[in-house]
């Protein structure tokens, strides 16, 4: 069963599943049929947030619950209140659903690194042990947290079930619409002055291929998932094409109306902080313990994106490409006439 596919990257896994030939039956809820075609997917309307969700499951009898229904944007959910209420009760009436089957017995959550919130203070890098440390969280990262501290609570009442969380990365890509991706096509992107965040990436191919490891096979515990390398924000905006707004900082009033007016509703605390501080997480354990290696690093995700997405920029790199070429003529040009011979040899052309 995979909960949450009215939404891109829950139908893509939907999908994803069906095909598997290792699967027999994929069963899909949400509260809405998704806006496109899940194949061989059996689709259940069930709100997650009521007791929907226990018929749901007591109907299909899964073996395996995939938890995609956790929504990092007010936007998707309607506003704050509702955000919430369908991230932190949905869970806990997904959990309670799970608890009484006596049929499952795998649970894959797809959490986010936002657990581990962004600051001054903040380590290099974040290992999967240190999310319970931070206490400064606010929106989607206290969500993450609460939804995190639910899951562990289930895995300690029935320790019969394999629990696998996925603390995925910003997840980017040709397709896959978010925050952060509709922040790069601004044709004019504003930046804290002074600031120059480091951060990493998940291709959203690489995030598929993740939660469906962690569905096919067996892999308890807590993941960070990530591309390898990092970005900082000055070269991802030149890799973009795109000219930075340097500002005193991305939380003012008049700030956050322009980024609405541009069509950037959800520019909230938690996205202003990643964007000022950054954040880095410890990737050992997926390639040593999960055995997960990404496809594409964090610069190739990044790629991907602005070839799908970002090209046309006031920098776009065939634009800059173009420039230099000319001016490379015209430095060649002007390095085949020696001291005072220019005029002449163009006077001479001109009289041939």
């Amino acid at each position: 069963m995979v909960v949450g596919v009215a939404r891109y990257l829950g139908a893509c896994l939907a999908r994803v599943l069906a095909d598997d030939p290792r699967v027999d039956r994929v069963v899909g809820v949400d509260v809405v049929p998704p806006p496109t075609e899940l194949g061989g997917v059996e689709f259940i309307e069930a709100d997650i947030t009521t007791s929907a969700i226990n018929r749901a499951i007591a109907r299909s009898r899964p073996d395996v619950v995939v938890h995609m229904n956790i929504l990092a944007t007010r936007a998707d959910a309607g506003g704050r209140v509702p955000q919430k209420e369908i991230n932190v009760i949905g869970t806990m009436q997904l959990l309670a659903a799970c608890q009484r089957s006596d049929s499952v017995r795998k649970l894959v959550v797809k959490s986010s690194t936002a657990v581990y919130g962004a600051g001054s203070r903040a380590p290099a890098l974040f290992a999967e042990d240190m999310a319970q440390n931070v206490t400064a969280r606010s929106g989607y990262e206290k969500d993450a947290s609460e939804v995190e501290s639910y899951v562990r609570g289930f895995s300690r009442r029935r320790p019969d079930v394999d629990v696998t969380i996925l603390r995925l990365a910003n997840v980017f890509g040709p397709v896959i619409r978010t925050v952060l991706s509709e922040y790069f096509v601004l044709p004019v992107v504003p930046v804290v002055f002074g600031r120059d965040p480091r951060f990493q990436l998940v291709h959203e191919d690489d995030c598929l291929d993740a939660l469906r490891m962690a569905t096919i096979q067996d892999h308890p515990g807590i993941f960070n998932i990530a591309g390898d390398g990092f970005l900082v924000l000055s070269q991802a905006l030149r890799r973009a094409g795109r000219l930075p707004l340097p500002l005193p900082s991305l939380g003012h009033p008049v700030v956050r109306g322009l980024m609405r007016r541009a069509g950037i509703a959800d520019m909230d605390s938690v996205q202003t902080r990643f964007l000022t501080y950054g954040r880095g997480v410890d990737t050992t354990r997926m390639h040593e313990v999960l055995g997960f290696k990404p496809r594409y690093g964090t610069v190739d995700a990044f790629d991907a994106f602005v070839e799908a997405r970002a090209r046309g920029g006031v920098l776009d790199r065939d634009r800059v490409d173009a420039l230099d070429q000319v001016l490379r003529s015209f430095a060649g040009l002007a390095g085949a006439f020696g001291p005072g011979q220019k005029t002449a040899d163009v006077a001479g052309d001109r009289h041939g």
